[in-house]
């Protein structure tokens, strides 16, 4: 289950990793609302839907004047945006998140995950953040760093700092690298998190590391005792074949083509696949 940026920051703030303010808006009005009560003189408009790419796509504005922000949030509610991870259909727009502007200086990655070779949580950071991290890592690999964290131990200083210097980070933001390091380690282990991404992690003009994007993804198998989190939900952002089957307990994996596939097994499934 995949949650909307503006919930991932909530979360965040819950867990002590800095973020931008922002208000999340239903309507132009509730958007303009919002820019009003954010003050300031810079806002960022960003469509609420399940995907990365936003940006390339037209979902994410900035807006200088309140007039804007609503002009903005008028173009995007109601539409449907098209990213490279949405496919052609694209997903439906029904909220926007407002918040203020950010002065940054750096754009970095960060965000854990389990790998499944080891069984182990690992971090994974780059230098060249706000971008596609898979396109960094195809092209760029030696702007990858990763920090694997042993179960017996859990997160140390030590790996926090190789995080931070691999980072290009110095100073007070270490420390405060670390703490955006601890927070995310708890949620993901409390929250039964299966990814937490942070891209872009900035450094802003005067030098705090805040997290200015967010997404999380909750195992499924852990939603039975992550009930407040299930109240987020959005059904409207997910497969509606993935969502019927989810609902009567079967596994449906939506796929390109005409020609169905009913196996009992993944390992059968993935051998007739590949016939």
């Amino acid at each position: 289950m995949n949650l909307h940026e503006y919930q991932s920051k909530q979360l965040f703030a819950r867990y002590g990793i800095p973020v931008p303010t922002g208000f999340v808006a239903s309507t132009p009005e509730e958007a303009a609302d919002a820019a009003r009560r954010l003050g300031g003189g810079l806002w960022v408009v960003k469509a609420q839907v399940h995907a990365g790419g936003r940006g390339k796509a037209g979902g994410v504005k900035l807006a200088k004047t309140v007039a804007d922000v609503s002009a903005a949030a008028a173009g995007m509610l109601g539409q449907r945006l098209k990213t490279k991870q949405t496919g052609p259909e694209g997903l439906p727009i029904h909220q926007v998140y407002v918040e203020s502007g950010s002065k940054i200086a750096r754009e970095l990655y960060l965000s854990l995950l389990l790998n499944r070779d080891t069984g182990r949580i690992a971090f994974v950071a780059s230098a060249a953040g706000g971008m596609d991290i898979e396109e960094v890592a195809a092209k760029t690999p030696e702007k990858i760093v990763r920090v694997e964290i042993h179960p017996a131990t859990g997160l140390m200083g030590s790996h926090c700092r190789a995080l931070a210097y691999g980072l290009g980070l110095e100073g007070t933001q270490v420390a405060e690298f670390e703490a955006v390091a601890r927070g995310l380690y708890k949620l993901y282990l409390e929250c039964d998190a299966s990814l937490v991404e942070v891209n872009p992690l900035i450094v802003t003009a005067d030098g705090h590391v805040v997290a200015l994007d967010g997404k999380i993804g909750i195992e499924d198998n852990a939603l039975f005792r992550q009930k407040d989190l299930v109240a987020w939900r959005d059904p409207s952002q997910e497969d509606e074949m993935e969502r019927v089957a989810g609902e009567a307990d079967l596994n449906y994996v939506s796929l390109d083509g005409d020609i169905a596939c009913m196996v009992n097994g993944a390992g059968l499934a993935m051998a007739t696949m590949d016939l």
